[in-house]
C-alpha cells in the first residue's frame, strides 16, 4: 500500500492524471450515448426493477432478450465510471495541497455517479416518467461540464479571477453559454414530448411536440448568431485559446443544427436522435471551455504581474 502511495504523482499533474481526466470526460459523454440507445431501442424497462435487473437477478437473463442486454449494458457502464472516478481521485491524492481544486472536482464527479444511479432507479420505478428522464440528462450535462473544467485545469492549472479578454467579449461569451444551455434544456423537453419514450407503454409529457421543436430552434439559431460574433471578436482579441474554443463551438453548433434539421425532416430516425443527444453533451463541453478561456490562468496572471514589475523597474 505504501509503495502504491509513493507511486502516485506528487509534484505535477503528469500523464497519468491527464489520461484519467480525459477518461472521465469521455465516459461521462459515452454514458449519454448508451442511455440514448436504451431509450431509442425501446429498452427503458429492459430491466424492470432497480437496483436488481429482475426480482431475482442483478444481471439480465436470456429470457429478457435484446432489451435486457441494452439496459443492463447501460447500467454496467456505471461501474466503469466508478472505477475511473476512484482512479482519478487517487491520481491527485498527493497533489491535494498544491492542487486542492483538482481534489474537489474529482470528489464532485465521483458523487455525481451515485446520484445518477439513484435518478436512474427512480426513472425505472416511475416507469420512465419523461420529467425524471429529462432530469437524468440534465445531471449528465452538468457532469460533462465539470469533467471539462477538470481536464482544463489539469492542463492549464488554476484559473484566476482576472479576465483574459475585454469585458464585452466576456459578456458575449456568457450570453452564448446561456443560449447554449437554454437550447439544450428545451431540447430535453422536446424529447419528452416525442415518440422515443424508451418503452411502448411509457407516458409522454403531453406537450405539443411540433410547437416545441420551433421553440427549440429559436435559441439554437440565436446562439449560432452569437457564436459567429464571438468568433470574430475572439480573433480580434488575439487570445489563441479563446479563438480555438470559439471556432470549435461554432463547428459543433453547425453540425448540431444540421443534424437537428435532418432528424425533424426525416421523421426522427433513431440514429440521428442519438447523435443529436451526444452532440448536446459535446456542445456543453465546448461552451464550458469557451467560458474558461475568458479568464487568465494563475500562471498567466503571475507572469503578467512579473512583466508589469519589470516594466516599472526599467521605467
Amino acid at each position: 500500500m505504501n509503495r502504491l502511495y509513493r507511486w502516485l504523482p506528487v509534484s505535477t499533474a503528469d500523464r497519468r492524471v491527464r489520461v484519467l481526466a480525459w477518461a472521465s470526460l469521455v465516459s461521462q459523454t459515452l454514458i449519454v450515448g448508451t442511455g440514448g440507445a436504451v431509450r431509442l431501442t425501446g429498452s427503458g424497462l429492459g430491466c424492470p426493477t432497480w437496483p436488481r435487473c429482475t426480482e431475482d437477478s442483478f444481471v439480465a437473463t436470456p429470457e429478457m432478450g435484446i432489451h435486457g442486454i441494452v439496459e443492463f449494458g447501460n447500467r454496467l457502464l456505471t461501474f466503469v465510471l466508478v472505477i475511473i472516478a476512484i482512479l482519478a481521485f487517487l491520481s491527485i491524492l498527493r497533489l491535494r495541497r498544491e492542487r486542492p481544486e483538482l481534489l474537489r472536482l474529482t470528489v464532485a464527479l465521483g458523487l455525481g455517479i451515485p446520484a445518477q444511479a439513484v435518478i436512474g432507479g427512480i426513472t425505472v420505478l416511475t416507469e420512465l416518467n419523461p420529467w425524471i428522464v429529462g432530469l437524468h440528462f440534465v445531471v449528465s450535462a452538468v457532469l460533462v461540464a465539470l469533467a471539462t473544467v477538470y481536464v482544463h485545469r489539469v492542463y492549464r492549472g488554476r484559473t484566476s479571477g482576472r479576465l483574459a479578454v475585454p469585458v464585452p467579449l466576456r459578456r458575449l461569451a456568457l450570453a452564448t453559454a446561456v443560449g447554449a444551455w437554454v437550447t439544450v434544456l428545451i431540447g430535453i423537453v422536446v424529447t419528452g414530448s416525442g415518440p422515443h419514450a424508451g418503452d411502448g407503454g411509457a407516458a409522454r409529457n403531453g406537450l405539443d411536440s411540433e410547437l416545441l421543436q420551433h421553440w427549440h430552434s429559436w435559441p439554437a439559431y440565436a446562439t449560432f448568431g452569437l457564436t459567429l460574433l464571438l468568433v470574430a471578436l475572439a480573433f480580434r482579441s488575439g487570445r489563441a485559446p479563446m479563438v480555438r474554443a470559439s471556432v470549435a463551438l461554432l463547428a459543433v453548433e453547425g453540425v448540431q443544427i444540421a443534424v437537428g434539421i435532418a432528424q425533424a425532416r426525416l421523421g426522427l430516425p433513431v440514429i440521428l436522435v442519438g447523435v443529436h443527444m451526444v452532440l448536446a453533451c459535446v456542445l456543453v463541453a465546448v461552451v464550458t471551455l469557451v467560458m474558461l478561456t475568458t479568464r487568465l490562468t494563475a500562471a498567466e496572471a503571475a507572469e503578467s504581474d512579473a512583466a508589469s514589475e519589470r516594466e516599472a523597474v526599467s521605467a
